[in-house]
């Protein structure tokens, strides 16, 4: 038990955040998904990747055993490993987003209740934090022409950038309908980005896709109704996540927990010409987030619940909808790093314990 309380609190000394719940599932998560030496070993990394010799030479430990155990751990999804200066690196990861998605391949239906537990009694604590885990991009041809459109904030731009193409099935859908729960959205939507060509290949979870099938996945999800979301920085944007807020980890804390800024918002906002809206109301059953409403005989946006999404855009049929700019802008952090140094700052951490 000692291993896993220490592992717990290491995860909570993240910028992420791993607060406990009142009966203990966030420990019964991690008893679920690592053994004692796991948890043990996993307790003392730090974000920043290190070689086996590196964590033997830091923590004690037979480095040949140590490669073993990270090896085991990072093949499952719950550290992340990588090229450091020394060879192979190994390095903790936070619980979301982070181990909970890595774990889409082997969730079953004990782990999904497990996780519905600490959800209801904690993750909330997660998503009242700022900066936001996640920000919203605009569906794709939905922004004003005329409008300057920043690369982070451009679904286009970010498979441009990519040399490898993936999608995944999502795990907060599989979650839900395991535990009974589910909901009409498609689940092999979530998409992820590389930079190096052909790496998801040979994956076991990952379908690899070219960059035209990659716009068609994103342009199938918001033809469902799901949201685009993304890492909340600018720079090293690796995946997008297709969110509703029916099974979606984050966006379920609008709808049921009614905590408003679970997401940071684009920068854009959606805008209706009253002249041209004919109140055919098709709009209204693709808004998540209740930021339509009629006034008379033409629709309205409430510009404090809309998140810029855009996914309301394409159904209107009398294009009376296009996204213009937000009179007041949030930028994003530039990257990780200064996402987490504010995050941090925010819960009152030192980061520097854990890098």
């Amino acid at each position: 038990m000692e291993s896993y309380l220490k592992l717990a609190r290491r995860l909570d000394a993240l910028p992420n955040g791993y607060p406990a719940a009142e009966d203990g599932a966030e420990i019964r998560i991690l008893e679920y998904l690592f053994s004692p030496e796991e948890a043990e070993l996993a307790s003392k990394l730090r974000l920043t990747l290190e070689t086996p010799a590196e964590v033997a030479a830091r923590t004690g430990g037979d480095p040949k055993e140590i490669r073993l155990v990270l090896k085991g751990m990072a093949k499952r999804g719950l550290i992340k490993a990588g090229r450091a200066e020394s060879g192979l690196g190994f390095g903790l990861m936070p619980f979301v987003v982070g181990i909970y998605e890595y774990q889409v391949a082997r969730i079953d239906k004990e782990f999904a209740q497990i996780f519905e537990d600490y959800y209801q009694q904690a993750f909330t604590e997660i998503l009242k934090v700022s900066p936001q885990v996640h920000r919203v991009i605009p569906v794709n041809q939905t922004v004003d022409v005329g409008l300057a459109v920043e690369p982070y904030e451009s679904v286009t731009a970010i498979l441009d950038q990519s040399k490898a193409w993936g999608v995944m099935d999502c795990i907060c859908r599989k979650q839900k309908a395991l535990i009974g729960d589910p909901c009409d959205h498609p689940v092999d939507v979530c998409m992820t980005f590389s930079t190096r060509p052909g790496v998801f290949d040979h994956s076991e979870t990952i379908t690899s896709l070219t960059r035209e099938d990659a716009e068609a996945t994103l342009k199938r999800a918001a033809d469902a109704g799901l949201v685009h979301s993304v890492s909340n920085s600018q720079e090293g944007l690796w995946y997008i996540c297709n969110c509703c807020t029916c099974s979606c980890g984050i966006l379920r804390g609008i709808a049921e927990m009614g905590i408003a800024n679970v997401v940071a918002h684009s920068s854009f906002v959606n805008q209706i010409d009253s002249d041209q809206c004919t109140g055919c109301e098709n709009c209204l059953a693709y808004c998540q987030f209740g930021a339509l409403l009629m006034a008379g005989d033409v629709m309205v946006v409430d510009s404090v619940r809309c998140v810029g999404c855009g996914v309301c855009v394409p159904h209107c049929d009398s294009l009376a909808m296009t996204l213009v700019k937000r009179e007041s802008e949030s930028i994003p952090p530039r990257n990780e790093e200064e996402w987490m140094q504010i995050r941090a700052k925010f819960r009152g951490q030192d980061i520097e314990d854990v890098l």
